[in-house]
């Protein structure tokens, strides 16, 4: 059974994204053929938007599922698709912005990226990982990284950039810049932690936000299970006949005194 045709928001570069997306990342990293053999199932089912990073280490395995997809006649091109990557920590220097995204369009087998991100705005030194300390952590020209981040888009290599993780304070300081304003900025956003002061700043500047981990990422490095076991969610799903996670954006305000860790 397929989904309906998703719904879709024009971005401030003239783009259009589906707003219901799939992530693909896990801690640990799963399998590639895990990973391929889900992105085929989405497809079939109607997803058009897939998130990944070059952290998550599963690039290669989106990019076999796209081929897959286009060899099975589940899509007629690649085009169909609305594909998002993003440029990691160890790469937030302007001479490795635009590498960084070649290589992951290698890894993909793709030829461009309908949304390229900043994953966090901060650099860190030596190699890619997940978890790091204070310590790793160096400073980072930010005007310069975004100047490399809108070559990305002028060289064709990225249909839209933007960013993720950014707070009001750090998007006004890149808005202050920025040639090209960011299209997105990827936050965590959910009933429990709605970032309504962050919403409303980007909603005022055309910046569309884009929420990860909907229902609080239960069982990953960052999440807890806050959003699912609030009881205003539990009595609202068992009122209507209907999952915690099929109503928790109706969430009441009460709920939000919850804790996430994130």
């Amino acid at each position: 059974m397929q989904m309906e045709v998703e719904p879709q928001v024009v971005l401030n570069s003239g783009r259009r994204m589906p707003v219901l997306g799939m992530g693909t990342a896990t801690y640990p990293v799963a399998p590639d053929e895990t990973i391929t053999t889900a992105v085929i199932e989405a497809i079939r089912l109607g997803y058009r938007h897939f998130d990944t990073a070059s952290l998550y280490g599963s690039e290669r395995a989106v990019g076999r599922a796209i081929a897959t997809a286009v060899e099975r006649g589940l899509i007629s091109s690649r085009d169909e698709l609305f594909v998002t990557t993003k440029l990691w920590c160890t790469d937030m220097h302007a001479d490795r912005v635009v590498p960084a995204l070649q290589a992951s369009l290698r890894t993909l087998g793709l030829e461009y990226i309908d949304l390229y991100l900043i994953h966090y705005p901060v650099r860190l030194k030596g190699e890619i990982q997940m978890v790091f300390a204070s310590d790793d952590v160096t400073t980072v020209d930010m005007p310069t990284v975004w100047e490399a981040m809108e070559k990305c888009q002028s060289l064709g290599l990225a249909k839209s950039v933007g960013v993720s993780n950014f707070t009001c304070k750090k998007l006004a300081d890149l808005l202050n810049h920025a040639r090209i304003p960011p299209a997105v900025n990827q936050v965590e956003v959910h009933p429990v932690w709605q970032q309504r002061k962050l919403r409303d700043f980007c909603s005022e500047k055309g910046i569309h936000v884009s929420a990860y981990s909907p229902l609080g990422a239960v069982g990953v490095l960052w999440g807890s299970n806050a959003v699912l076991e609030c009881e205003e969610v539990k009595r609202i799903a068992e009122s209507m006949g209907k999952s915690r996670a099929q109503v928790d954006k109706l969430l009441p305000s009460q709920c939000r005194k919850n804790t996430l860790l994130h």
